[in-house]
């Protein structure tokens, strides 16, 4: 079935309720694959299952430099699937090793855009900007080619909540 442009699920019988529902198995769903953060600061990020994310960041992250974190930089976001290319070009990328607080599944990474706003649960974050790529990534990168990382996102939180691996995200604009 197609609605609003968009593909839905056609009905499915449910036995154990002996009546038709919906589908809701989307699978180009974008979910959160990793939440990342170093408590020392700096990068590697590592991985954990879930985390409160404030205004200023995941609580528990820490920065190392002075021009990384802040307001419109509060939590960076990074593609999976970005990932798993880069890794397939045998660079040694793994979630949170360029310092990304969120790895993304499902999202397509190439129409985002400044000020589109992801859903979280009760979280809501504004992309802001891509991060410059930072020489303290390069270790994620054979012969030191960090520069080709330019398309994490950076992003402003406009409410808090607590994000969990497997959380579905939504571009809401």
């Amino acid at each position: 079935m197609q609605k609003n442009g968009r593909k839905e699920a056609e009905p499915v019988f449910d036995g154990a309720s002996h009546g038709w529902k919906s589908a809701h198995i989307n699978k180009s769903m974008a979910i959160v694959k990793s939440i990342n953060l170093n408590a020392t600061g700096g990068v590697p990020k590592h991985p954990v299952p879930s985390a409160t994310i404030r205004m200023n960041g995941l609580e528990g992250d820490k920065q190392k430099h002075s021009n990384h974190g802040g307001t419109d930089r509060a939590v960076l976001l990074y593609s999976s699937e970005r990932i798993t290319q880069l890794q397939e070009h045998k660079h040694p990328i793994t979630p949170g090793s360029v310092g990304e607080n969120l790895t993304i599944s499902g999202l397509d990474w190439a129409s985002l855009e400044e000020n589109n706003i992801l859903q979280i649960g009760d979280i809501q974050l504004q992309l802001t900007f891509t991060a410059v790529p930072c020489g303290t990534i390069r270790d994620s990168f054979f012969d030191y080619a960090w520069t080709i990382c330019r398309d994490r996102w950076c992003a402003k939180v406009l409410s808090e909540g607590i994000v969990n691996v497997g959380d579905e995200v939504i571009l809401l604009t």
